[in-house]
């Protein structure tokens, strides 16, 4: 029964990913002769996303069916880069934007003086860091015998420890580290706000506050699409959180704990909350957009509605990945 529900969890989350992310990408398609520097990066996350839904979670799935990896040693390789790829390029997509974000409010003398042209330079570095860093798959992964004449797509490690010392380095580079630049970002920014929000408060006095050099964090220049946009970046980190933080806890405990329940109920639910967060994050995005929250209805509204009643311009939507670190 658990086996089931899980395949029917991973199919809805296949169907539900693909049809948000879909959905909002052509959304931002339709305007991609508008593009701002938020909309250029919640098209590189949707395009992350679907690389997790199509090429893990669905692979994943398809796997989970057929108990075996039936292809060749070269599609057993791309499919073990391609889990990670997506995994990284979600996760290092929302440290970019964040930190994006941070400049824009705290450091927005920077912003202001970039150009067009370096947009692209943080998508570039994030889609960098997913395409290196995902390149151990490829040589720890290979189609091997594991009986006599059964194949899979197995695990290959050097020595006994190489498991665990494999799946701490991804939990720090892909979870930890990550996430630890996004809290301080995100602190930082909040403390700005604040200060900025209490000046403006106690702006009536002999002198004026000295102002800050932005045009975007002054006293008078904290608008309320970008108390949205905080807001919800807030939000969005904490979904991060709420689905990540047990998957990578039980894959730790797995090659650290020989004795792990890894075949109990709560192990499988607990891994499988991580494939919630590619979906949730376009709902996030509708949400704070202030539009219905009917998926198809939404988008529709979305691509049709003003560009003054939205907050793509400063939105931090952030996707993230699920994947399996175990031999197959």
């Amino acid at each position: 029964e658990i086996g089931i529900g899980a395949k029917l969890f991973s199919f809805l989350s296949v169907k539900l990913g693909a049809i948000l992310n879909f959905g909002l990408l052509f959304v931002l398609w339709k305007r991609r002769k508008q593009l701002s520097r938020m909309r250029v990066f919640v098209f590189h996350l949707c395009l992350a996303d679907l690389v997790v839904t199509f090429f893990q979670v669905c692979p994943q799935l398809m796997w989970d069916v057929t108990d075996r990896f039936f292809g060749p040693d070269v599609l057993c390789r791309l499919v073990k880069y391609l889990q990670v790829v997506g995994m990284f390029a979600s996760t290092y997509m929302i440290v970019v934007m964040t930190i994006d974000r941070y400049q824009a409010i705290c450091n927005p003398m920077v912003t202001f003086q970039r150009r067009r042209a370096r947009w692209n330079v943080p998508v570039c570095v994030a889609w960098s860091v997913s395409l290196i860093g995902s390149l151990p798959q490829v040589f720890i992964f290979s189609r091997v015998q594991i009986a006599p004449g059964v194949y899979d797509c197995w695990a290959d490690f050097i020595k006994p420890w190489g498991l665990k010392a494999y799946v701490t380095w991804t939990t720090l580079v892909i979870f930890v580290l990550p996430i630890l630049t996004v809290i301080v970002c995100q602190v930082r920014i909040c403390r700005a706000v604040q200060i900025n929000f209490h000046m403006k408060t106690h702006q009536v006095s002999t002198f004026l506050a000295k102002p800050l050099p932005s045009r975007a964090s002054s006293v008078a220049g904290v608008s309320k699409a970008r108390i949205k946009t905080v807001k919800m970046t807030l939000v969005i980190v904490l979904a991060y959180i709420i689905c990540w933080t047990p998957f990578f806890t039980v894959q730790l405990w797995s090659v650290w704990d020989v004795q792990a329940p890894t075949e109990t109920a709560t192990f499988t639910i607990l891994m499988l909350l991580a494939s919630l967060n590619s979906c949730a994050n376009p709902c996030i995005y509708l949400l704070f957009s202030g539009k219905h929250p009917k998926i198809r209805m939404a988008l529709v509204c979305v691509s049709q509605s003003d560009r003054n009643d939205s907050i793509q311009e400063d939105a931090t939507v952030v996707s993230s990945a699920y994947i399996k670190y175990s031999a197959h």
